[in-house]
């Protein structure tokens, strides 16, 4: 198995540059609602946001990381070549989207990678199809529920501070948002950094470094939860402006509601161990509490052009996979 350790270490550390790339391109999906209402400035909101990404290991289970690992390819049909061709579809569709400041999925993008791989190298057969199925479900279930909990929010709220001026309740969201941004920051980091432990973990099974269970050792969560905090520091500053003033406009009482509903999403998707985008559910918040304040306060061809991006991002990274994966088989 000597032999094999070079590989091994090579693509654990490609798929650590994907986890870093992944809190860079999702950094918006953290900070993008405080710093557009101005709670926060950039610089000290990436801090803000790395600190509970990293964090988030001690606040949640390892039920994603478990999905993705054993739950969408049969791991069986695992081998270096998959992994490579997933990682690779998966971090080329970041970067083309990223450049172009569209917020996709770097969640699907890395799911759309693996399956693309997978059935280059084995067929369909290789498709853990319950799995697949409920991680395409969140596509859709993952942003509305975000954007219905943030609109019941926004409407909660609002009867609630009826009696307040807007300053005064400026001033009260102000603070809240510093729980809120937390929250969420936690979500982001306990749903998102599990995909690429899933990803290691089932690489180094498939090298028999694990013994004859499946788990996810505690130096791999360490270093995801680390990488993923890295590259949010690093920000993604065109994807910051989209999510945070694109779509709609926010005032602070709106942020917390977007990210507390988002964040109330994440939580329940990583108790059930469903890979979801952080993407799609702070978007589908904020075009929440866009919505409650009036259907034209949201710039629908914007969120259009978002919803676009979501649909193709699997497909797209799949193909990516399958021909890094080709390309990476008769590289032999």
């Amino acid at each position: 198995m000597d032999h094999a350790l070079p590989y091994l270490v090579g693509l654990i550390m490609v798929a650590l540059a994907f986890d870093l790339l992944n809190g860079l391109h999702d950094a918006a999906n953290s900070i993008a609602t405080i710093v557009s209402t101005r709670v926060l400035k950039p610089q000290y909101a990436v801090f803000w946001a790395a600190f509970f990404n990293f964090a988030a290991f001690l606040f949640f289970g390892l039920n994603v990381a478990q999905t993705v690992g054993t739950g969408i390819i049969t791991p069986e049909v695992i081998d270096d070549h998959v992994i490579f061709g997933a990682l690779m579809g998966a971090i080329i569709w970041n970067l083309l989207t990223w450049a172009l400041g569209i917020p996709s999925s770097s969640s699907h993008a890395l799911i759309g990678g693996l399956v693309g791989a997978g059935t280059a190298k084995a067929g369909l057969g290789a498709v853990v199809w319950t799995g697949l199925i409920k991680t395409g479900s969140a596509i859709v279930l993952s942003p509305a529920l975000g954007f219905i909990l943030a609109l019941v929010l926004v409407l909660a709220v609002s009867w609630i501070f009826v009696r307040k001026t807007p300053i005064a309740v400026d001033n009260i969201f102000r603070s809240l948002q510093f729980i809120s941004a937390s929250l969420y920051s936690l979500g982001h980091g306990g749903n998102d950094a599990q995909k690429t432990m899933g990803i290691i973990a089932v690489l180094l099974f498939s090298h028999g470094r694990l013994g004859a269970e499946f788990y996810v050792p505690f130096w791999v969560v360490l270093s995801c939860q680390l990488a993923m905090g890295l590259g949010t520091l690093l920000g993604g500053w065109r994807i910051v402006h989209t999510m945070g003033s694109k779509i709609t406009k926010l005032t602070p009482m709106q942020g917390f509601c977007a990210e507390t509903g988002g964040a109330i999403t994440l939580f329940l998707a990583t108790g059930l161990g469903v890979p979801v985008s952080t993407t799609h559910t702070i978007t589908g918040a904020i075009v929440g509490v866009g919505a409650a304040r009036r259907v034209s306060a949201v710039r629908w061809n914007i969120a259009k052009n978002i919803v676009v991006a979501w649909v193709i991002t699997m497909p797209a990274a799949g193909i990516i996979a399958a021909i890094f994966y080709a390309l990476a088989r008769a590289a032999g």
